[in-house]
């Protein structure tokens, strides 16, 4: 295994490379269908429950500094300072302009897939500060979007599935009837 110290300069590295052939897109898309095999049936069987079960292991392992709090059917998590950016910065071969975006780059759509909605603000590219919503309704989405756009987010750091509500509200309602996991998450 490698340590994480080793990992996310690595993972800047690819960043970079991918961004100079603008391929970062497909990368993080990438490793949205290979992190649904580790956590996609955690999702759609447990929703929040699954989702803080996985999120909390994530933030312990990377030593992340957060407030975050779940219910059953929201997960809020305000990150400052970011441990995986400072350990990427901390390198002599520069950052990637654009690592903070890896996030919801996978998160994404994997969620969406996952009938769940979320909403990003990346508030610091430089600092690792970012806040999030993952929920079950569209409504608490939207309030949660707006609260950042009163509150002077830059809507271009502002990243979400409302723009695919048809299809989050589709997979909610086959993962809230018990229908299996599909097979592009298994």
């Amino acid at each position: 295994m490698i340590p994480s110290d080793h990992f996310v300069r690595f993972y800047n590295e690819v960043f970079k490379f991918l961004d100079e052939k603008n391929g970062l897109e497909g990368f993080y898309l990438a490793v949205s269908r290979e992190q649904a095999h580790a956590s996609a049936k955690l999702f759609w069987e447990k929703g929040m429950k699954g989702i803080k079960e996985h999120f909390d292991r994530i933030y312990k392992e990377e030593n992340c500094t957060n407030d975050n709090w779940t219910t059953d059917i929201a997960r809020f998590s305000s990150m400052t300072n970011c441990p995986s950016l400072t350990k990427a910065s901390d390198n002599d071969a520069g950052l990637c302009e654009k690592y903070c975006l890896h996030c919801p780059g996978w998160e994404i759509p994997l969620l969406t897939k996952c009938g769940i909605y979320v909403v990003y603000n990346v508030k610091s590219l430089r600092t690792g500060d970012c806040c999030e919503l993952k929920c079950e309704y569209k409504k608490d989405a939207e309030a949660f979007l707006q609260k950042q756009l009163d509150e002077g987010a830059d809507p271009a750091m502002i990243f979400s599935n409302l723009d695919q509500s048809d299809l989050v509200e589709a997979n909610r309602a086959r993962r809230l009837a018990g229908e299996p996991l599909p097979p592009d998450l298994q």
